[in-house]
């Protein structure tokens, strides 16, 4: 969940002042944790302390209100009774990184990614996105090469994978929908040398860079393994006590217990 964390936090400066490069400070005084940061914490404490992913979320969202969320999740924060309004925006897939960790089958995990996107986002597309993204993380966490993680991609969820970076950033503007950013948050990752790399690879792309950056580094910290030291100090310096309390708490139980896979990387060849 770290890596989802760094690419929001590192995303952040970027949305509505898009980039189409590669090189740009990682962080800077207006890099800071938003919406994405705190609703997938919300789901990593619903799956930690087996609580409701609806009220979980509203509970976060009520108590960080500034985050920076959409019109429509704002109107169901404030509404108890308010049920879901059939999103396929890319909400679901931002948060939907700590299923990825928490569940220990394919089945799984796509069953608890649904259960996470479906209070708010019940499109097809909206479950769709959120699910690609949780078994992205499961299939890299699991040890599989790039080449299987995009296969298996595109025939659970019908996402062309095959374009290449230099080719959507010619043209690509900001995507806020799970069709329109998700494939490409996970081309990001794919066509990254490091877990750095990944994070410059989603911003470069000029669109919605920390929920870009946010998929594309939850994927890769799964892949690659831990954080740089430099890139996880600036992230913690960012997240208060609270929010600090229960990452560290879903690393400890679900994240660390997985160092094993983290060995299979090293020996990992992309065949």
């Amino acid at each position: 969940m770290l890596g989802l964390i760094a690419g929001d936090i590192v995303g952040s400066p970027y949305e509505g002042r898009p980039i189409k490069s590669k090189k740009f400070p990682l962080f800077s005084s207006n890099s800071t944790f938003t919406d994405d940061t705190v609703l997938a914490i919300a789901v990593a404490d619903a799956l930690l302390n087996g609580g409701s992913y609806a009220q979980t979320l509203r509970s976060y969202g009520r108590t960080y209100p500034k985050a920076g969320y959409g019109q429509r999740f704002i109107r169901w924060l404030k509404s108890d009774d308010a049920g879901p309004y059939n999103s396929f925006g890319n909400g679901s897939a931002m948060r939907v990184g700590p299923v990825g960790w928490f569940c220990n089958s394919l089945e799984e995990v796509m069953e608890e990614a649904k259960k996470s996107a479906e209070v708010t986002h019940n499109h097809p597309e909206g479950i769709k996105g959120a699910q690609a993204v949780a078994v992205a993380v499961f299939l890299a966490r699991e040890g599989k090469s790039r080449k299987k993680i995009r296969t298996n991609i595109e025939q659970l969820f019908d996402y062309n994978l095959s374009s290449s970076l230099k080719s959507i950033r010619r043209n690509y503007r900001f995507d806020v929908t799970c069709r329109g950013s998700v494939p490409e948050a996970i081309i990001a990752f794919l066509e990254s040398s490091s877990f750095e790399d990944a994070l410059r690879n989603a911003v470069s792309l000029g669109g919605d860079s920390d929920t870009q950056a946010a998929i594309a580094g939850v994927i890769a910290e799964a892949y690659y393994g831990k954080l740089p030291a430099n890139i996880k100090k600036e992230l913690f310096n960012r997240l208060d006590a609270d929010l600090e309390k229960v990452v560290r708490e879903f690393q400890q139980k679900h994240v660390k217990k997985s160092n094993v896979y983290f060995l299979t990387n090293l020996l990992k060849l992309d065949v």
